[in-house]
């Protein structure tokens, strides 16, 4: 039996979501080694110009995307309902759901400094961010964190590849806010 070829069935069925290195030793059932060999082999296979398509590896998990130098051709096919462009108020609460997830809505609320339900959900829409859980504080609220989706549309491999924040700066313009506004 060729296990590229299963593979490459196992990658088109599971789609966006993809699918763990685990995942496929089990299923295959052959070793990590093996496994690793036949990703090789697939993943090089791929990179012909002949073909569409790419194998990514996204949070640990392997799926299939499509080649960005074809872009242009993807988007003229789609017709897109949803704006590729997000607002500032979006990026806003992206970034903070991204650098803190996981993070409930009332604690982007706080960081924000004003309600977030409204752009959370259209970055729910847009598949940007998920629930992950519950919370254990009282009420046990959702949990949120960002998609696999996200880290496809930035360009990241995982939340590790986020830009660094510089915490003695950040700390410095809080101060500068709040010494400002300080009621004496």
């Amino acid at each position: 039996m060729n296990l590229k070829a299963v593979l490459e069935g196992l990658l088109f069925v599971v789609g966006d979501e993809g699918i763990s290195k685990e995942r496929l030793v089990k299923i295959l059932g052959i070793s990590d080694d093996e496994l690793q060999r036949i990703l090789n082999e697939y993943s090089a296979d791929l990179e012909n110009d002949d073909r569409g398509i790419r194998l990514e590896e996204y949070n640990d998990n392997y799926k299939l995307v499509t080649k960005k130098e074809h872009a242009e051709f993807y988007k003229s096919l789609v017709d897109e309902e949803v704006s590729d462009t997000l607002s500032p108020a979006a990026l806003e609460t992206l970034a903070i759901i991204a650098y803190n997830s996981p993070i409930t809505r009332s604690m982007v609320d706080e960081i924000r400094g004003v309600g977030s339900t409204y752009v959370m959900r259209k970055l729910a829409v847009k598949n940007l961010i998920k629930e992950v859980g519950k919370s254990d504080l009282p009420g046990r609220p959702l949990l949120y964190g960002v998609t696999d989706q996200f880290l496809d549309y930035f360009g990241l491999k995982s939340l590790d590849d986020l830009p660094k924040i510089d915490e003695e700066e950040t700390v410095e313009n809080q101060d500068l806010f709040t010494s400002k506004y300080k009621e004496e």
